[in-house]
């Protein structure tokens, strides 16, 4: 962020991905925007946007012309969603009540930095039992970062099996029970820059919701698909 700023330039940062993982802390990032997806952290399917007053005042949206001309009103399409709204409050709630038994007495702000301290610390206990297990087979290439460092990275996964496209591989593993991902998910880029286009990569990820047992069910299947012939 001080490379970026020292060189004139702001800082949007898209925390679409991170949400339900991990804590977003706009002051120690030090962005000047800011934005995420509701239904990435279990909300309704609505877009937010976080910036610093000074810049949203200065640029000037596409906008109807009897709406504000100040923020948050000039970023506004028209009536808001409200059913939307109430529906991100709630998902809002249901984070800060997994760590309101650590952090009694305090505010919805201490009780979300517990939540996901805890969530944290969980799912890269999974990660590392699917991390593991991935790494004992062969014919698996996985992408990215290998260890399942929690100061490194959020607890989903790229990869792909030998013998099969990564949409071949999603439906199968369907089959058996295990919902993944097959194809680019609209990160072009970084999938042709590691040579995985038209295909992509299959996509394995990890939530507070998941177990122990569902990360077995997962590597068994792969497993399974691993051993069978190719055709």
């Amino acid at each position: 962020m001080d490379i970026a700023h020292a060189a004139g330039a702001e800082v949007y940062l898209d925390a679409v991905h991170h949400a339900p993982h991990d804590l977003i802390d706009v002051k120690a990032w030090d962005a000047d925007y800011c934005v995420c997806s509701a239904y990435k952290f279990f909300g309704p399917h609505v877009g937010l946007l976080w910036g610093r007053r000074a810049r949203l005042e200065e640029l000037v949206p596409y906008k109807l012309r009897p709406a504000p001309s100040l923020p948050p009103g000039k970023w506004m399409a028209g009536t808001q969603n409200f059913a939307a709204i109430a529906g991100t409050k709630a998902a809002i709630d249901y984070i800060a009540s997994i760590g309101a038994q650590d952090a009694s007495g305090g505010d919805r702000r201490s009780h979300l930095r517990a939540a996901f301290a805890a969530i944290k610390e969980y799912e890269m206990i999974l990660a590392r039992q699917l991390l593991d297990g991935l790494q004992q087979m062969d014919g698996i290439t996985l992408y990215g970062i290998p260890a399942a460092d929690p100061s490194q990275r959020v607890p989903t996964f790229a990869v792909n099996l030998r013998g099969l496209t990564s949409q071949q591989a999603a439906e199968q593993l369907a089959a058996k029970g295990i919902y993944a991902w097959g194809g680019d998910y609209y990160a072009v880029d970084v999938c042709e820059a590691l040579g995985q286009q038209p295909d992509g990569m299959l996509r394995l990820g990890i939530l507070h919701t998941n177990s122990a047992g569902d990360i077995a069910n997962a590597l068994d299947a792969i497993a399974s698909e691993l051993a069978a012939p190719v055709t």
